[in-house]
């Protein structure tokens, strides 16, 4: 089966949206705003500076999408790409949507000159650490905080 990946274009808009809204749901059994979780989609392809969305096919269907930010490091004088927003379909899960849209986001990190390439995952989600593991990424000595507004 043929697998691709692509810059997501407006018209893919309500897929991602829809999968932010399960992805909230399966991970953290949060249940998003439709309205605002639109809005916020929409506005990273209003303001490329946000960042970018990658979209996986499998023979010509959507099954699975990223969002990748930017965080300058003032250490490193250079661009790290932050990957969130990671859901595949089910049905296409463990056959290599993820690899995939990771190895794209790569190449784009490197052809851009960024210093790296992150991510954050639940800490619960080991099936996810475990994938992140297998494509060579290492934990980090970092934890995140946050303060909601």
């Amino acid at each position: 089966m043929s697998l691709t990946v692509r810059a997501a274009q407006r018209g893919d808009i309500q897929h991602i949206a829809d999968w932010n809204q399960a992805m909230a749901w399966e991970t953290e059994q949060k249940r998003l705003n439709p309205e605002v979780l639109a809005r916020g989609v929409a506005a990273v392809f209003d303001e490329p500076r946000r960042g970018f969305y990658l979209v996986a096919e499998r023979e010509g269907e959507p099954v699975g999408c990223l969002l990748v930010t930017y965080e300058w490091s003032d250490w490193r004088c250079g661009d790290f790409f932050w990957i969130q927003s990671v859901y595949v379909v089910e049905h296409a899960r463990r056959g290599g949507a993820f690899r995939a849209m990771y190895e794209a986001v790569a190449q784009r990190a490197r052809e851009a000159g960024a210093v790296g390439v992150r991510l954050y995952v639940e800490t619960e989600n080991e099936r996810a650490q475990r994938t992140y593991a297998g494509l060579g990424m290492e934990r980090c000595h970092y934890f995140m905080y946050e303060a909601g507004f």
